[in-house]
């Protein structure tokens, strides 16, 4: 098979597109011929060596395609069936991810656990249900099931058109949740509000806390935070009190000034939060199936040009996921 695999950490031109033994499904296990598969952040801290895994490694968390085999022991699904990948696998109360614990999506075959591998439902095309497991499930923990938003709250999400961003704008309009979200760019912002978020604030020419006080009046309920050292301090001024924060990450940096005092001022509740367990993955899906939140495909490209799309994702141009597609069986 066709596979997108790193040998060392680096930059987008370590990634190489190479033929690789076909993987077999052991017991309990189904092998799944992809047909899309998605790019996260985390297949470029991945590639870069944060962490460093063991190589030669197919990255990618996201797919979706048809079973190809089943291994011993395996019920409920059949050869040729339509699925999707749920990449969290969990191991008490520890969840490891495709593509970073295991080889990843980027090819035209895996095999995986039968658990972690889902009915797509038909309404649902390949490069959809590969755009929407990981960041749509890490954003339903982070707001449902940590955070508990409620209708007609408020929530401030920052940098939409990354992915958990994006898909956390989409569970509070599905929820009615009211959202400000922020972007360094205007037409990105522009088409948010198209999609239906209530304010938009340029991050890096707005005043974001000046715009939360005067659109809530004393703050949002929720910030989503994974940004970090860039935004920590604006995070804390924008919620309001007893408000809640909740973080995923810290793509600017983990070790912004704590501002301690704002916790006991504001009497603040800090939430962590990383990737889902099985209820979260279905409580996301079944936000999608349903069609109660949209699922934006920024760009889709082709095994092949996978430096290209890491190059994309890596630049911070893309409004929404940027999709891989497989080669046609057999070309």
């Amino acid at each position: 098979m066709l596979a997108a695999r790193i040998h060392e950490d680096g930059g987008p031109e370590v990634l190489r597109v190479e033929e690789v033994p076909d993987p077999v499904a052991a017991r309990g296990q189904v092998l799944v011929r992809l047909r899309a598969a998605s790019l996260n952040h985390l297949d470029i801290w991945v590639r870069k060596g944060l962490p460093s895994v063991p190589k030669p490694r197919i990255l990618g968390a996201d797919g979706a395609g048809v079973v190809e085999a089943l291994g011993e022991g395996v019920d409920g699904l059949e050869p040729g069936q339509r699925v999707v990948l749920n990449p969290g696998m969990e191991h008490g109360d520890a969840i490891t991810v495709i593509g970073e614990h295991t080889d990843g999506t980027h090819a035209e075959l895996i095999a995986v656990d039968d658990a972690q591998v889902f009915p797509l439902d038909d309404s649902l095309t390949f490069e959809v249900a590969a755009a929407f497991p990981l960041v749509y499930e890490t954003a339903y923990r982070m707001l449902v099931t940590r955070a508990a938003v409620q209708a007609g709250e408020w929530a401030l999400i920052w940098g939409i058109g990354g992915g958990v961003a994006t898909a956390a704008f989409e569970i509070c309009r599905a929820l009615g949740v009211r959202t400000i979200v922020t972007s360094g760019d205007d037409d990105k912002l522009a088409r948010a509000v198209e999609w239906g978020a209530d304010v938009g604030v340029n991050h890096a020419k707005g005043d974001v806390v000046g715009a939360v006080r005067e659109t809530t009046g004393k703050g949002v309920d929720v910030v989503v935070e994974s940004v970090g050292e860039a935004t920590w301090a604006r995070s804390l001024a924008a919620v309001r009190p007893t408000g809640r924060v909740v973080v995923c990450g810290a793509t600017s940096g983990p070790n912004p000034p704590a501002q301690l005092h704002r916790f006991w001022w504001k009497q603040l509740t800090v939430l962590g939060s990383s990737m889902g367990t099985r209820e979260d993955f279905l409580g996301a899906y079944d936000l999608v199936r349903t069609g109660r939140v949209g699922v934006h495909v920024d760009r889709v490209y082709p095994l092949s040009e996978i430096r290209a799309a890491h190059e994309r994702l890596e630049a911070g141009e893309q409004l929404g996921k940027i999709v891989l597609v497989m080669p046609d069986e057999g070309s």
